[in-house]
């Protein structure tokens, strides 16, 4: 292990660390994953409770992904996707028009989430210079959003962590102050909440609709700015504004399809459709990078056109529509209709609430336990009364993400925010795993006994 370690940091930049933290906390070395588990050079098994950055469905190293990789790659490894093809991306556009929502027949193919974010914003604003929206020029997201790290996507977030010392070189982005219903200012938490505050949105759409391309948002929860619920009848008063004004609606679904929020898009618990989609995360269940942009037929109409003017949309990555990927990407769609996966994911979410629930909410330092499908926060305070939170300087998240390495169990916080976001694999021995570790590690950070 510290062979290995040591070869690491003479030479890798990790992502999202101060790479100081790594004189305390070195990099485990992972040696293999089977299921929801990683196990480490010297054998320790850690419950792969983030699902690896949110993008395991199916546990590491599944013999079904494993097989269609080592199919595939005996046909096509890749091919130029200009003016070429190939079956696992035809099958895989065709089957993720027919399970998302109405209306998103078109699909753009790009390697990350990022990617699918500037692939979004820039079709959406080169639609309406080619449509006669000249003026439009701007976009508007929610305050604490969160849409990838390129500098179009830090553009349209509004979380200082990533994008602070970028600000002089990014887009100017209309932001909107978004739904908080943990300290919901219109005392609804709980009760029948109508997105009062969806107010703000609608105020600065009326006030900007002449410049607005679109608006992005991460549906029912904003996952960076820690795990942050709200309803689904936002969405349906936004998607009603939209149209109004002729802007485009952008749903970031990249953390939360694909089952995570126990539907297979997030959209489908408002019954609305976006004009525009994007994916990745779970698309491929983890295990390769891939990402799609879906949009409607009037969007990709407007770009349609011989060469008496350039209307095509000139974006590429070389490795767009890779063969390995889309096979993967189809077979875990297979998974989800082959295994009753939402179902069974309805039962698991269940039993989670239940259990995390009832231990949260005594605890002293727990203000709220929220949950959506298989998406659950922790979310600690120093007065529970008043929801203050603690001061970043303590980095009391981390400081309870260290103890629960050596207690077997990686939760990756959110500031001071503690998140389950499981394998759908996860077994109901291992939920009671993943919530005995995670209050122990709690609990052993404020030297308490609950």
């Amino acid at each position: 292990m510290e062979e290995l370690q040591k070869r690491d940091l003479a030479h890798i930049w990790h992502p999202c660390s101060q790479m100081k933290d790594y004189e305390e906390l070195k990099p485990i070395v992972i040696k293999r994953g089977k299921g929801a588990y990683l196990y480490d050079i010297n054998g320790k098994a850690y419950l792969d409770a983030v699902s690896s950055w949110w993008v395991n469905l199916f546990g590491h190293s599944n013999k079904r992904i494993n097989n269609a990789i080592k199919a595939q790659i005996e046909k096509l490894e890749h091919v130029i996707f200009a003016n070429f093809t190939h079956e696992p991306a035809i099958e895989l556009a065709e089957r993720i028009v027919k399970i998302t929502p109405e209306g998103l027949n078109k699909v753009f193919f790009s390697d990350n989430g990022s990617s699918a974010v500037e692939v979004a914003l820039k079709m959406s604003f080169q639609y309406h210079q080619q449509s006669g929206g000249r003026n439009r020029t701007k976009f508007a997201c929610l305050s604490n959003a969160y849409h990838g790290e390129t500098l179009g996507a830090l553009s349209v977030g509004d979380l200082d962590l990533y994008s602070r010392v970028f600000k002089p070189i990014l887009l100017d982005t209309i932001r909107v102050e978004g739904p908080d219903c943990y300290r919901c200012r219109y005392g609804r938490r709980n009760k029948s909440c109508n997105a009062e505050c969806f107010e703000y949105m609608e105020r600065t759409i009326e006030e900007n609709h002449e410049v607005l391309c679109g608006v992005i948002i991460e549906p029912l929860i904003q996952c960076a700015a820690g795990m942050k619920i709200y309803p689904p009848i936002y969405l349906k008063k936004l998607r009603q504004l939209c149209d109004k004004y002729d802007i485009h609606l952008i749903a970031d679904e990249i953390a939360v399809g694909f089952g995570r929020t126990g539907k297979m898009f997030a959209c489908e618990h408002a019954g609305i459709s976006p004009d525009i989609m994007c994916l990745s995360k779970g698309l491929t269940a983890g295990y390769l990078p891939l990402a799609l942009t879906l949009t409607t037929n009037k969007i990709y109409s407007a770009f349609y056109s011989d060469y008496t003017e350039l209307k095509a949309f000139m974006h590429s990555h070389s490795y767009t529509g890779n063969p390995i990927s889309c096979a993967v990407a189809c077979e875990s769609l297979n998974i989800f209709e082959d295994e009753d996966i939402l179902k069974k994911n309805q039962q698991k979410s269940e039993y989670i609430w239940k259990k995390v629930s009832k231990i949260a909410h005594n605890h002293p330092f727990v203000g709220d336990y929220r949950q959506l499908g298989m998406v659950g926060a922790i979310e600690l305070v120093e007065d529970k009364e008043n929801k203050k939170g603690f001061d970043w300087k303590r980095r009391v998240g981390y400081q309870i993400y260290k103890i629960g390495l050596g207690n077997g169990i990686i939760i990756r916080p959110l500031g001071n925010v503690i998140y389950f976001m499981p394998p759908y694999v996860v077994r109901y021995e291992d939920i009671d795993f993943m919530i005995e570790a995670t209050f122990k590690s709690i609990n052993s950070y404020f030297q308490i006994d609950f």
